[in-house]
């Protein structure tokens, strides 16, 4: 009876391990550049955040950001098709697939290269403060109150700082905060100051008052995406050239800040 059970047993292992052969294999995770090829186009995530990603006059998105991620969904044979996210669920947005990168002017923080597969730097940039023109001398920053975008490096900054902040939905909108008086200043990035406030646009008696530090952008993928090692070959190429500078001076960005 023992013989019997073991040789009964001996059967099913040897069925089974049958079975698990005949199973068929895994398919291989499909790489992120086959997807968008397959698609026909690249899914950029932006805001509204000029000079990066902007509506230009005839109605389409343009700017530093825009104009390369349509240049290099060019280089890829796709076109470059641009949603508008919320910032603060960025990472989100890329995981469930809904974007296939983040192009707007996004830090490198820890936290972004943590979560995503990253470019090299492409542009430098600061987070600076901005206030009302006539209280902009002599801020003591410990009783402001800071609009700043929920997300973004300027609200990490301003919490590590311990001052006082009004998260909201972008960085122009923490522009409008300013403006109206709901908040006392504002942290945005230097690029978008340099843009949008001062004489001659739409926010003449707002100032930058001081740059609070140095950063560098980058566009993120998911994570072991194909993608970020074929836009940082892209952008090298376009470093070289000159097309970055050219397209720096294009959009009012200091070509010094271009950088590879």
């Amino acid at each position: 009876m023992k013989k019997m059970l073991s040789i009964l047993i001996a059967v099913l292992l040897v069925l089974s391990a049958l079975a698990g052969c005949s199973k068929p294999k895994e398919a291989a995770k499909k790489a992120d550049s086959d997807t968008i090829k397959a698609n026909g186009k690249l899914i950029v995530g932006i805001t509204d955040f000029a000079p990066m990603d902007f509506v230009g006059e005839n109605g389409e998105w343009v700017g530093f950001d825009a104009d390369l991620a349509k240049a290099f969904a060019e280089s890829l044979g796709v076109k470059a098709e641009f949603t508008v996210i919320d910032w603060d669920n960025k990472t989100l947005e890329l995981d469930a697939g809904n974007i296939d990168c983040v192009w707007n002017g996004m830090t490198l923080t820890d936290g972004v290269k943590a979560a995503m597969e990253t470019s090299k730097p492409y542009c430098g940039n600061a987070q600076v403060v901005v206030a009302p023109k006539d209280k902009a001398a002599g801020l003591d920053y410990g009783t402001l109150t800071f609009a700043v975008e929920a997300g973004s490096a300027a609200e990490e900054l301003a919490k590590e700082k311990g001052w006082k902040i009004a998260s909201i939905q972008s960085q122009g909108d923490a522009l409008l905060e300013v403006a109206s008086g709901a908040s006392d200043a504002c942290i945005i990035d230097q690029l978008m100051a340099g843009a949008m406030i001062g004489e001659g646009t739409s926010y003449p008696d707002l100032v930058q008052v001081e740059g609070l530090n140095a950063e560098e952008y980058g566009v993120g993928f998911r994570k072991g995406s194909d993608l970020a090692a074929k836009l940082d070959a892209f952008l090298d190429a376009k470093f070289k050239d000159g097309s970055l500078a050219e397209l720096a001076v294009k959009y009012g960005i200091d070509t010094k800040l271009i950088a590879r």
